[in-house]
C-alpha cells in the first residue's frame, strides 16, 4: 500500500477553474441533443489534460480537473443520487438575477454506483498519470439544507419522518460514494460543504425558522450528519472538506464569522483538514480556530488568497496573516490556498485566465517561505 499522501498540502487548491470555451461549446451541444455524453466526455478529457498540465507546471502536489466536468460545484454531484430531484427556478441569491437550479429529495436516498463522477475520476486520474488527483464533491448537508430544509417541495411532500432517519440514509450515501472513489483509486477527496454559511448568515438563520427548523439545532445536527458520513473511511485516503461562504461570478452569498459553528465543524475528526475562507473582512479573526481539538494532527488551510478579483495580495501582508493564525494553532498545522475555486460554477469568476496561475504561483512561494516542508507530498 502506498504511504498516505501529506494532504492536505501546504500550498493547495480548492479544485475549479475558468471553464474553456471548448467545454462550454461542447456542453451546450450536449444540451440540445447534437453530441452525444461520450462525445462530451471526448472534448471534456482533451480538456482536462489541458488544465492538468497547467496545474503540474506551478508544481502543485495534486491536480483536478478543473471542475470541467460538470456546470455547478455541486448540483451535477447530487444530481446523481437516487432520491434527488432538480428543477430550474430564478434566484437573485448572489445578487445577480439569474436562472438556477435546486434540488429536493422525492424519494428515499442511496447512492448509484454508475454515477458519473465516477467515470470522470477515473478518466482524469489516467491522465493524471503519476501525479494524484484530487476529487472533489459537495458535502451531504447541502442535501440537508437546500433540499430538505428550505425546500418548499420536499416539505410539501416529506420522505422523511424526521431528520434522525434523513440521516441514516445520508451517511449510508455518503458511506458508499466514499468507498466507490477508493475503490476507483481515489486516495485524496474533498466534501465542498458551503451549507454551514447558512448556520451563522443572519438572512438565512431567518430563512430557516421560516421554514420551521431551529438553526442553532441544525449545528448539531449537520456535525452529526457528516460525522457519521465519515465512519468507516479508509485509513490510507485523504479526506478533507471546503467550506466557503458562496462563490458565483466573483460574488458571495453568505456573511458572518465561523464562531457560530466552529465548536461542531472543527469538532469533526473524520476531515484530514479544514479549507476555510479568510480573504475579505466579512471572514472574521481567526480566533474560532482555537475550537481545533488539540490532540489531531489535523491541519487548517487558511483561504488568504481571493479568486474574486485580479488583485494580487501583498506576500508580506499574507505572511503576517499566517503568523497572525499560528498564535493560535501551530505553524505545523497550517497551510495556505485561495479562498474558492476560480469557477465554482460554468460561468466562472470575473478575472482572466491567466490570473489564475498567477495566484497560485504567488500561493507556491509564500508557502515555501514559511514552511521548510512545503515541497513535500
Amino acid at each position: 500500500m502506498a504511504d498516505k499522501l501529506k494532504a492536505p498540502f501546504r500550498y493547495d487548491i480548492v479544485g475549479s477553474f475558468l471553464r474553456p470555451q471548448a467545454i462550454h461549446e461542447a456542453r451546450a451541444k450536449w444540451h440540445a441533443g447534437e453530441i452525444t455524453f461520450e462525445q462530451l466526455r471526448e472534448v471534456e478529457d482533451v480538456e482536462v489534460a489541458k488544465i492538468i498540465e497547467k496545474q503540474k507546471a506551478v508544481d502543485l502536489h495534486a491536480v483536478t480537473d478543473g471542475e470541467f466536468r460538470r456546470r455547478w460545484w455541486h448540483l451535477d454531484w447530487l444530481a446523481g443520487f437516487n432520491g434527488i430531484k432538480v428543477y430550474d427556478f430564478k434566484t437573485a441569491g448572489f445578487g445577480i438575477e439569474k436562472v438556477m437550479q435546486g434540488t429536493y429529495v422525492d424519494a428515499p436516498l442511496s447512492f448509484n454506483p454508475d454515477h458519473p463522477f465516477l467515470d470522470g475520476f477515473r478518466r482524469t486520474q489516467k491522465l493524471a498519470g503519476d501525479t494524484p488527483v484530487k476529487q472533489t464533491i459537495s458535502g451531504p448537508n447541502m442535501v440537508t439544507l437546500d433540499s430538505v430544509v428550505l425546500s418548499a417541495q420536499y416539505a410539501a411532500n416529506p420522505v422523511y419522518a424526521n431528520l434522525d432517519e434523513l440521516r441514516h440514509d445520508l451517511a449510508k450515501t455518503y458511506q458508499d460514494a466514499i468507498k466507490a472513489f477508493h475503490d476507483a483509486g481515489c486516495r485524496y477527496l474533498q466534501l465542498d460543504d458551503t451549507s454551514w454559511g447558512a448556520l451563522f448568515s443572519g438572512r438565512f438563520r431567518e430563512k430557516i425558522r421560516a421554514c420551521g427548523y431551529d438553526p442553532d439545532e441544525l449545528i448539531d445536527v449537520f456535525g452529526d450528519i457528516t460525522d457519521e458520513a465519515l465512519e468507516g473511511r479508509p485509513d490510507d485516503m485523504v479526506i478533507t472538506t471546503h467550506m466557503c461562504k458562496g462563490n458565483f461570478m466573483s460574488h458571495w452569498l453568505y456573511e458572518g464569522t465561523y464562531e457560530t459553528i466552529a465548536r461542531r465543524l472543527l469538532a469533526i475528526r473524520g476531515f484530514d483538514g479544514f479549507f476555510l475562507e479568510y480573504d475579505d473582512e466579512r471572514s472574521g479573526s481567526f480566533d474560532p480556530l482555537k475550537h481545533l481539538p488539540a490532540d489531531t494532527d489535523q491541519r487548517v488551510v487558511l483561504g488568504l488568497v481571493t479568486t474574486k478579483n485580479a488583485e494580487m495580495e501583498d506576500p508580506d501582508a499574507i505572511r503576517a496573516r499566517i503568523a497572525e493564525a499560528a498564535k493560535i494553532v501551530p505553524l505545523e498545522r497550517l497551510c495556505l490556498s485561495p479562498q474558492c475555486g476560480f469557477s465554482s460554477t460554468e460561468e466562472g469568476n470575473s478575472i482572466a485566465e491567466q490570473v489564475q496561475w498567477d495566484k497560485l504561483k504567488l500561493v507556491r512561494e509564500i508557502a515555501e517561505s514559511v514552511w521548510d516542508d512545503a515541497d513535500e507530498a
